[in-house]
């Protein structure tokens, strides 16, 4: 009787650790799951902002080869003149 007694003292003890590890178990699970969420906001914040300036990249490198072309353009138109101008004297 004594010893049953003492086994379920025990197994008390037992189920009050088990249920104290399950209890920092879930609150580890819910700062994990906390982290996980703020990196994924961070990461599309940071998506976003990658696409944006790739936009914004992409559209000054398009005017830029637009200015660099007509610049090419006037100094083909230039070079014409000088050769015509040069072969009349």
């Amino acid at each position: 009787m004594d010893n049953t007694i003492s086994l379920i003292a025990e197994l008390r003890i037992h189920i009050q650790e088990l249920e104290e590890k399950l209890t920092a178990l879930r609150i580890s699970r819910r700062v994990l799951m906390n982290l996980l969420d703020n990196l994924e906001k961070e990461k599309c914040e940071q998506l976003s902002l990658l696409e944006n300036q790739n936009i914004k990249l992409r559209k000054n490198n398009w005017h830029y080869a637009q200015t660099i072309m007509h610049q090419n353009s006037r100094i083909a138109k230039l070079e014409e003149k000088f050769n015509f101008f040069s072969t009349l004297t």
